[in-house]
């Protein structure tokens, strides 16, 4: 295989993986709506079109910068961040004007190390954006969480959120596998064994011990389900329900949304981590109904 191909396959996979994160965004963000529960109880979508969040506009600018450098550029992923953002689709205070700042031209990393008292965010942003990284790495889960570590600092500066993005990106890089993805209780042990200690790898743990659990809303009360919007309390959740449900992205989503909390984040981190395998593709009904990507996102083939 040449560089060439092997650039398109690993960019294929990637656009497989953001489709599922978008499909699971937009889908998601549409239970935010009251008009919406009875569907949600019942399993079924709304009429569409579905708009996408920042979510997946972040995570078209890590593909996109991923087609043009081949791995993590900061200062690309950063003034990607910053060129394409669009206030509306409900980013956080934090990063709304961080993203701003950037596009007027200050420092990323002197915006990002500042925030929250220097402390840095420990919220899901890295991780709802970096499924697809996963997938474009999926021959190498190492070099996976390594790049999702350096895409996380762009915006997020917090061990937990550095973590949980680590986490994400491994998983998908493991389901997305060339010899398939891994059984359930393997995938979880894989994902811990590659982050570092901390709130987010002691979730996974937990999550590793609940795989058992048949009742969602019970496991989403003990790891939570993004209702913090922090790394710690999204991911934990958002891998288990992906591990329970590996090829089945229909039973994934209604599993992760049914539990409410940051929904169009957790469906989107779950989208995103099943459809880096061809068996975790989202159906083709909700593609359909989903907003198009933008036109600046790779292609492929």
């Amino acid at each position: 295989m040449t560089a060439d191909s092997s650039s398109l396959v690993r960019l294929e996979r990637a656009l497989a993986s953001l489709r599922g994160l978008a499909v699971g965004d937009a889908l998601g963000s549409q239970f935010f709506v009251p008009a919406n529960h009875p569907l949600l109880k019942r399993r079924e979508p709304p009429a569409g079109p579905w708009q996408w969040t920042d979510d997946t506009e972040m995570a078209c600018s890590v593909v996109a910068v991923l087609a043009t450098h081949h791995r993590i550029d900061q200062d690309a992923l950063a003034r990607s961040f910053a060129e394409h953002h669009d206030f509306d689709r409900g980013y956080g205070p934090a990063v709304n004007r961080l993203l701003r700042l950037v596009r007027e031209g200050e420092d990323w990393r002197r915006l990002a190390a500042g925030l929250f008292n220097g402390q840095g965010s420990w919220g899901n942003g890295a991780a709802m954006r970096i499924a697809p990284l996963g997938a474009w790495y999926a021959d190498d889960p190492e070099q996976a969480t390594h790049q999702a570590e350096i895409s996380a600092y762009t915006t997020h500066q917090h061990r937990e959120a550095v973590v949980g993005a680590m986490a994400v990106a491994a998983a998908a890089a493991m389901v997305g596998s060339p010899d398939g993805p891994p059984a359930p209780e393997a995938l979880l042990d894989g994902v811990v064994a590659l982050v570092p200690k901390s709130a987010v790898g002691q979730g996974l743990r937990r999550a590793r011990d609940m795989l058992d659990y048949a009742d969602a809303a019970t496991v989403a009360a003990v790891l939570g389900c993004g209702r913090r919007t922090t790394a710690h309390d999204t991911v934990p959740f958002a891998l288990w329900s992906a591990a329970r449900c590996l090829g089945d992205y229909t039973s994934a989503f209604w599993t992760t949304a049914q539990v409410g909390g940051d929904v169009d984040t957790t469906c989107a981190i779950v989208g995103g981590v099943l459809a880096a395998a061809d068996t975790g593709a989202p159906p083709a009904e909700w593609v359909r109904h989903t907003e198009a990507l933008p036109d600046w996102v790779p292609t492929g083939s």
